[in-house]
């Protein structure tokens, strides 16, 4: 079963979708309505949904071409929909995995790169077994909810980014109940926006190029993660197919188990604030930037995987250079 919002008859509604088809879940204006309410009944969203009275029959694809579909949770007040992510976390193609431990199984420690350091950690200690503490991932922060931007929407660049690339991945979404602790709702697809220019020229400006915007959905997939996912990221240029290429993700496909970084994630007091949601991006090992691409206004991004049903596509701005001055008070 999946959700998503969107407007419908003019009005905020959720629905839920599954293989017989999609309908409005009556009661509620919202998923976080919804999230909390199960969290409060101490049921999953599932469940819920099942007890819930089924509205009008909607066609999700038809409402996604109008422009109506929004992002699939957001928060009353922006900032306390909080989205960071994790690198170095999947192992790509079989081939380019060989490679990678070809390249760092014997290597000695003083002539890896930081990068290189990280992930065979991640390699040798990311799926702890159940009671261990497994190593901690790269990790950084995206921005609050207002840097979401709603399914079929323009991911806008900003004036001074030297490159405006995708990064297809899968994120965990999560909402901080009362007790201070973290309920996952369930997962979506997301483009993790970034500049990969700045990020190349030194790791240390990491954090600069994910300060970015970035969109997710259109759909929230519920239940566990499928261990071995294997979806399409495509770019199209004046209509043209310009990069085609699949991602892996997936537990089978990664360097770390999603228990593990989630218990960093939340290890964080303040990562556990009650009532604050959280969109927690996994990584991924497919951009079409190493494959050469350079964007431009008005390419436009498709991520599409199976189990997530309606594809995320994003079309391509640069903003206008900004007009910012510092005035001492």
């Amino acid at each position: 079963m999946r959700l998503l919002q969107l407007i419908h008859a003019g009005d905020r509604r959720v629905a839920a979708t599954d293989d017989a088809g999609a309908w409005i879940v009556e009661g509620y204006a919202t998923a976080y309505q919804l999230a909390r309410a199960a969290i409060n009944a101490r049921v999953t969203l599932v469940d819920l949904v099942k007890r819930t009275e089924r509205g009008a029959s909607i066609d999700p694809a038809q409402a996604l071409a109008e422009g109506r579909i929004l992002s699939p949770i957001d928060h009353p007040d922006p900032a306390h929909l909080l989205v960071s992510g994790t690198g170095l976390t999947h192992l790509g193609s079989a081939a380019a995995r060989d490679a990678m431990h070809a390249k760092i199984a014997n290597a000695a420690e003083e002539k890896l790169t930081d990068s290189m350091k990280m992930f065979r950690m991640g390699l040798q200690r990311g799926k702890p077994r159940a009671g261990e503490t497994g190593v901690q991932p790269e990790w950084f922060f995206k921005g609050d909810g207002s840097c979401v931007v709603a399914p079929g929407q323009p991911l806008v660049s900003p004036w001074f980014a030297e490159d405006a690339g995708e990064e297809p991945e899968v994120a965990g979404v999560y909402l901080i109940g009362d007790d201070a602790q973290p309920y996952r709702a369930g997962f979506v697809l997301l483009n993790e926006f970034s500049d990969h220019v700045i990020e190349r020229q030194n790791y240390l400006w990491l954090a600069h190029s994910k300060l970015r915007p970035c969109s997710f959905g259109p759909e929230l997939l519920l239940g566990e993660l499928p261990a071995d996912i294997r979806g399409s990221s495509r770019i199209r240029r004046n209509g043209a197919l310009i990069f085609d290429q699949p991602f892996l993700t997936g537990e089978a496909n990664m360097s770390h188990s999603i228990a593990n970084l989630e218990a960093h994630q939340f290890k964080y007091r303040a990562f556990r604030r009650p009532g604050d949601v959280h969109i927690h991006t996994f990584g991924t090992g497919t951009l079409s930037f190493a494959a050469g691409i350079k964007t431009q206004p008005g390419d436009v991004f498709e991520i599409e995987a199976r189990e997530f049903g309606l594809p995320l596509v994003n079309p391509l701005a640069i903003e206008t250079q900004a007009n910012v001055s510092m005035r001492a008070l």
